[in-house]
């Protein structure tokens, strides 16, 4: 039903609302509602609208802002005009619940030099680690003990990356080569992938709803290049390049597509089967950091969620994975945030436009790491000016800032159910930030030294921490 400028839209006690989904598209028609329903009725009124045999949870936002009293009370705290029709997004929330981390439940160590980096694997099962000594670690998370030295680099390990199915894990080193191992083992497979020419900056596998068993990955480096290596053939098989300057950051699309980031201020995005260029993202005044997919956790755990479900084969794993997939992209298009030197970032939908979609600024210093939620729904941001930003992941909007830390934040990292944050500083804590309150959740201190790493495991049952002191902490709540 349409409504007419200017007629009146309240009747008595009843506001004429609007009911639409994250993305703008409208859940039915306006409806009237009364003035002293809230967000348990709300619930309802969406679970039924939507046909969901099981009741799911919802959140309800009006203007960015969370719904947490009743609408007649929410109207009188903000003035708002009940001559209009009030737009009330739902978004969904995880069936599940991640309890908050608040104690180190060890200290690990074996390193000789720096933690550079640490991982879980897409199960949660598995932690890795990279380290300045050229060694890279996995460790056992039931004895919580050192499990396997990986030794074969001849310099720093800077970057380590897990295959989504979990079979594989590759790391990055200073000297511009790449390893291959098992992770169950410990062992080199094969030998080092040799190419780049300068040190390794970052590594995205090919998402395991395209390819299963995991068989790609693509590598990017100072030497401003990006290279697709397939470990079956044990070598390179597309170089991608173009940029001008060293490649910062490097993400494997869930549609198919790798998004580069570099310090000659743009994006490139590739198609895969023959490493063609096929878009340039342009708009950043200084290098480009860290680049995030709105899909990029699924694509991460691929078909492992917090469940623990195993699978027997790859043609099921894909299947599971993909379908994970879908549902967390939707209908919208995949997006991509860039995080930069400039201060801002950028909020792109590649697939649509070489155009931004929005730019965030706030931020006073670098923005060093941007990552969405695993919902898609909010985008975090870390800087050097000691802040953490929140933003709403799909309009860019700015929603929060998150002040604690004294010093650079290096690293974000979510829980599961997208409702807590994770960041490690500079000043050698991690703090947990609540999404809802926006307020500090938990302080962690514990590091002698600057924290590089952080990460949540995907089960969302433990941290992992490693920096400059040298030791492995793991978090528990």
């Amino acid at each position: 039903m349409a409504l007419e400028e200017g007629t009146s839209t309240s009747s008595g006690n009843t506001v004429m609302c609007l009911l639409t989904n994250p993305e703008g598209e409208p859940l039915g028609a306006p409806l009237y509602l009364p003035q002293n329903i809230g967000p348990p009725q709300l619930q309802e009124i969406v679970n039924k609208l939507l046909n969901n045999d099981e009741k799911l949870p919802y959140a309800f936002y009006i203007s960015d802002q969370e719904l947490v009293v009743q609408l007649g009370s929410y109207l009188a705290q903000k003035k708002v005009s009940v001559e209009k029709v009030l737009r009330i997004v739902y978004q969904p929330q995880a069936v599940f619940r991640i309890r908050p981390v608040n104690r180190c439940s060890a200290t690990i160590a074996g390193h000789t030099e720096a933690v550079l980096s640490v991982s879980f694997s897409p199960d949660g099962k598995h932690l890795a680690s990279g380290s300045g000594d050229t060694t890279v670690r996995l460790w056992d998370l039931n004895t919580q003990t050192p499990l396997f030295t990986c030794t074969g680099h001849k310099n720093w390990v800077l970057f380590i990356a897990w295959s989504p199915d979990g079979k594989h894990l590759v790391s990055g080193s200073k000297a511009g080569e790449l390893l291959l191992w098992d992770p169950h083992t410990g062992k080199q497979l094969g030998g080092p992938l040799t190419g780049h020419k300068k040190w390794i900056t970052a590594i995205s596998w090919e998402p395991v709803h395209l390819q299963a068993p995991s068989r790609r990955f693509v590598s990017a480096s100072k030497d401003g290049d990006a290279r697709i290596w397939d470990i079956s053939l044990k070598k390179c098989v597309i170089s991608l390049t173009g940029h001008t300057l060293a490649v910062t950051c490097v993400k494997w699309g869930g549609d198919g597509h790798i998004y580069t980031g570099s310090q000659d201020c743009t994006i490139k995005v590739w198609e895969t089967t023959q490493g063609k260029l096929i878009r340039e993202l342009k708009g950043h005044g200084h290098w480009v950091n860290s680049l995030a997919l709105s899909t990029e956790y699924v694509l991460r755990t691929g078909a492992y969620d917090h469940t623990g479900k195993t699978f027997s084969s790859p043609e099921e794993m894909k299947e599971v994975a993909l379908a994970r997939y879908k549902k967390m992209r939707g209908n919208a298009p995949e997006r991509l945030v860039s995080g930069s030197d400039d201060f801002t970032m950028f909020l792109w939908e590649p697939a649509l436009s070489k155009h931004h979609k929005a730019r965030l600024p706030g931020h006073q210093q670098l923005v060093n790491h941007v990552y969405f939620s695993p919902d898609g729904q909010w985008l975090a941001s870390a800087s050097f000016d000691k802040s953490v930003k929140l933003w709403n992941g799909i309009t860019g909007t700015f929603v929060a800032t998150f002040r604690g830390h004294v010093g650079p934040v290096y690293q974000i990292s979510w829980s599961a159910d997208s409702r807590l944050l994770l960041s490690g500083s500079k000043d050698s804590t991690l703090k947990v930030w609540d999404i809802r309150t926006h307020k500090l959740k938990e302080d962690l201190p514990g590091h002698a030294d600057e924290v590089f790493s952080v990460d949540w495991s995907p089960d969302g049952e433990k941290v992992a921490s490693g920096g400059k002191d040298r030791v492995l902490k793991l978090w528990m709540n």
